[in-house]
């Protein structure tokens, strides 16, 4: 591992730790922890409103840590950091053949653990800690002035558009919070609509800006359980995720794309996954490839998606259809 660029000594140490974000083609920014209690309060303001689906509401943002300054008082800072990720073409050998499946930019957490050592090497120098917990990562993004909301509500990043990861770090050093403000649309959005049109489910809606995460195909395949009736088979193209907002938005043509060849699984692992056969019961290889894709905890949710791509013809083809032409290996940080 590549150790973070020297700073002089009285460089602040959050600037060091952006410097050496930007040297890796990261971006990053730091916001007081208390800003959770703002991003909280800003959600019951929807909830207050009526303008978020129950369910939504209940499995999703009921999840997240706004308490975690609360609950650890000597947590100061966020530091939210956002990576280039490629598109991932995962490979399923079946009766029928080869079956290729996309996997869109976000999903893949091994980079996860790049970052954080990149991160430690600095605080831990400076006698700082970092630790991890579960915080609206888009809000934070937004609020924090390091990415921008598109009209699908999915968050934009200079020079990454919606082609990366985004990861928190919750951490005892101090901060200056000078960088805040409310969430906003992306002027390239104002007058435009390409989003909003291809949406096959009518999740982005031209009448607010809040997206109707309970009609989103993300939502649905990241769930467990079976696919509301409402949702036509043949709208899935995806392992996991969807690209049609992405693949269309204007602002992404202009960033830099590519696509990983991720793990290939055999006919023996196809089947065993799409008879659902538990996780911890998969050979260890096979538990591997599941783990770097967060299929691991959720194989109920791949069986169902894989499922549905092989069940109906021109799924698998649609998905393929969004990866750039050019198509380039590289690791899961190669992005520098």
């Amino acid at each position: 591992m590549t150790n973070p660029p020297e700073a002089p000594e009285d460089t602040p140490i959050y600037s060091q730790v952006l410097t050496a974000l930007e040297e890796k083609g990261y971006r990053g920014r730091i916001v007081s922890i208390g800003r959770l209690r703002d991003i909280s309060a800003h959600i019951d303001r929807h909830r207050q409103a009526g303008s978020l689906d129950e369910e939504f509401d209940r499995d999703w943002l009921a999840t997240f840590d706004f308490d975690v300054a609360a609950k650890h008082p000597d947590l100061k800072s966020i530091i939210i950091v956002a990576v280039p990720q490629p598109h991932v073409r995962l490979s399923f050998e079946s009766g029928q053949g080869t079956i290729t499946a996309v996997i869109p930019p976000t999903y893949s957490d091994k980079i996860d653990g790049y970052v954080t050592n990149v991160l430690q090497d600095i605080l831990v120098r400076g006698g700082f800690r970092l630790s991890r917990h579960r915080v609206p990562l888009k809000t934070v993004a937004a609020c924090s002035g390091l990415a921008e909301y598109g009209k699908n509500n999915i968050t934009y990043v200079e020079g990454m558009g919606s082609y990366c990861r985004l990861m928190a770090f919750c951490t005892d050093m101090p901060c200056d919070d000078y960088a805040w403000q409310e969430p906003r649309e992306m002027e390239a959005c104002r007058d435009c609509t390409a989003c909003l049109k291809k949406c096959p489910t009518n999740a982005i809606a031209d009448d607010r800006f809040l997206l109707r995460a309970e009609r989103c195909i993300t939502y649905h395949n990241e769930s467990e359980g079976p696919f509301p009736e409402w949702i036509e088979p043949a709208w899935h193209h995806c392992l996991i995720g969807c690209l049609y907002c992405q693949a269309y938005c204007p602002v992404n043509h202009g960033v830099s794309r590519s696509v990983k060849t991720g793990p290939s699984f055999d006919l023996a692992e196809t089947n065993l996954i799409l008879k659902g056969v538990p996780a911890n019961s998969q050979p260890e290889a096979t538990r591997l490839k599941l783990e770097e894709y967060g299929f691991y905890e959720s194989l109920a949710d791949l069986t169902r998606n894989l499922s549905v791509l092989i069940e109906i013809p021109g799924n698998i083809e649609r998905g393929l259809s969004f990866l750039p032409e050019k198509q380039g290996m590289g690791d899961s940080h190669g992005f520098r």
